[in-house]
C-alpha cells in the first residue's frame, strides 16, 4: 500500500456497500485512525480483517494529530475512517488532511457511501444546488439563530439530526424558513429505510405526535421558491425609463438584465424596438452574448 493518508468510506448501514478497494485499504494499512475503535473494530471483525487501530476524534484530534503526522512523514500508510460514511463530514478530519498537504504528504481517497448524498437522491427535491449544514445546535436560542441564517440560502438544505430532537428542530425550521417541502430520511440503506415527505409543519406535527423514531435521521429541505420573472409590461416600463434617462440601448439592456435575471439578448432586442431602432444597424455582433 502506498505511503500517505488514505480517506476510506465505510457503510452507513448496509454492509454490502463496502467496496473491494476499501477492504484492501483497511487490510493493507499500517494504522487505521477512527472515531471509535469499538465501532471500527466491529466492522473489521465482520470483514475478517485485522488492523492496528488508533482513536482520532473531535476530543483528541489536537493531541493525536502530531503523532499521526510523524508516522506519515516516516512513510507509513494510514487509513482514516469515520464510524459510518465518508470521513471528514461532520468530523475533525479536515485538519489532518490540511496538515498533510502543508507537509507535502500524499492524501488520497477511497470513496464510499454518504448519508448526505443518499438522502439528497431519495428526497425527490432539487439536486442541482445543495448545502450541507451539519448538526443544528441543541440549545433553543442557538437553534433559532441557526435556522434563521438558513432562510436566505437559495439551495436545497441537508442536515443531520438526532431522532429525539426531530419534532423540535422541524418546528424551528418551519418557523424560520416557512412551510417548505421537506423529507426526513431514516435508517438509510438498512432493512427499515424510510423516507417521509411533507411540509416542515406537517413533518414536525407527525414526529411530535408519533414520538422519536429509531435510527439516524437526515433532513432534506427544498430551496425557497424562485421569484417569478417580471412581466413583459414591467420590463418595458423599466426599459423606457432607462432609455428616457439617456441610457443607450445596449446599456439599458445590460442594466436591466443584471436587475431582473432576464437574458440580455432578449432585452436588447426589445429595447431596439422601443427605441424605434429595430431595423437599424445598431445590432449585436454575431455570436455576442
Amino acid at each position: 500500500m502506498a505511503p500517505g493518508l488514505h480517506l476510506v468510506g465505510t457503510p452507513i448501514g448496509n454492509m454490502g456497500d463496502i467496496s473491494a478497494r476499501a477492504i484492501d485499504a483497511l487490510a493493507g494499512a499500517d494504522l487505521v485512525a477512527c472515531e471509535d475503535t469499538r465501532v471500527t473494530g466491529g466492522l473489521l471483525h465482520r470483514l475478517g480483517v485485522s488492523a492496528k487501530l488508533t482513536p482520532y476524534h473531535e476530543h483528541n484530534a489536537d493531541a493525536a494529530r502530531p503523532a499521526l503526522l510523524a508516522k506519515l512523514a516516516e512513510g507509513a500508510a494510514i487509513v482514516l475512517v469515520s464510524d459510518a460514511g465518508m470521513p471528514l463530514v461532520s468530523d475533525p478530519g479536515y485538519r489532518l488532511v490540511r496538515a498533510c498537504h502543508e507537509a507535502g504528504i500524499r492524501v488520497t481517497a477511497v470513496p464510499g457511501p454518504s448519508a448526505v448524498l443518499t438522502a439528497l437522491a431519495l428526497a425527490g427535491l432539487p439536486t442541482d444546488r445543495f448545502q450541507f449544514v451539519g448538526f443544528p445546535p441543541p440549545k433553543p436560542g442557538k437553534l433559532g439563530t441557526f435556522c434563521a441564517e438558513l432562510a436566505e440560502v437559495r439551495a436545497t438544505l441537508v442536515l443531520f439530526e438526532g431522532v429525539s430532537r426531530l419534532d423540535r428542530t422541524l418546528a424551528a425550521l418551519a418557523k424560520a424558513l416557512g412551510d417548505r417541502e421537506a423529507a426526513v430520511c431514516r435508517e438509510l440503506t438498512k432493512l427499515h429505510e424510510e423516507v417521509r415527505r411533507g411540509t416542515l409543519d406537517t413533518l414536525a406535527a407527525h414526529y411530535a405526535e408519533a414520538g422519536p423514531p429509531k435510527g439516524e435521521a437526515v433532513i432534506v429541505i427544498a430551496p425557497p421558491d424562485a421569484a417569478a420573472p417580471p412581466s413583459a409590461g414591467v420590463l418595458d416600463d423599466r426599459l423606457r425609463q432607462l432609455l428616457d434617462a439617456g441610457e443607450s440601448v445596449r446599456s439599458a439592456a445590460e442594466r436591466l438584465a443584471a436587475e431582473s435575471g432576464v437574458a440580455r439578448r432578449a432585452l436588447y432586442r426589445r429595447a431596439l424596438e422601443l427605441a424605434g431602432k429595430a431595423d437599424a444597424e445598431d445590432r449585436e455582433r454575431p455570436g455576442e452574448r
